[in-house]
């Protein structure tokens, strides 16, 4: 995996990913990008008020959550993140749906780091277009 030219990356990870957390850690650090990470939806509205993020990698479903609350709970902020879901039966009918309701992305588990490394960069690149010059202040990992 290469060590990406985009700085700064900061993002919040929404779900239980048990064994496919190490992997986003380790993407993350190798990046020199900023990861929070919360295991249900009202923890990640808490890390959402105290940490500015750009991206928002959420599982498809949770026990008490799906992917389209999550993006709801977005667009009530500010500057919203980009959002991308995750799923393990990920297929064109998720990422056409994800698309067409306002979600950047889809990637499907169990993750390969260079294409979680390749989207997670296109969408913060994409948030930092969308905010007409707002920038976010470098923040510690979790």
């Amino acid at each position: 995996m290469s060590n990406s030219s985009f700085a700064c990356v900061s993002a919040l990870v929404v779900g239980e990913y048990e064994s496919d957390l190490p992997l986003l850690r380790g993407v993350f650090r190798d990046a020199g990008w900023h990861l929070w990470e919360a295991p249900n939806r009202a923890r990640a509205l808490a890390c959402l008020k105290q940490h500015p993020v750009q991206v928002v990698i959420s599982e498809k479903d949770g026990p008490r959550w799906h992917w389209k609350k999550v993006l709801q709970d977005l667009r009530r902020l500010a500057h919203p993140p980009q959002l991308i879901v995750t799923s393990r039966t990920a297929d064109d009918s998720l990422w056409a749906e994800v698309l067409n309701v306002g979600g950047y992305d889809v990637l499907s588990q169990p993750f390969h780091p260079d294409e979680v490394e390749r989207v997670v960069a296109a969408a913060s690149r994409h948030f930092e277009g969308t905010t007409c010059g707002v920038h976010l202040a470098a923040v510690g990992t979790a």
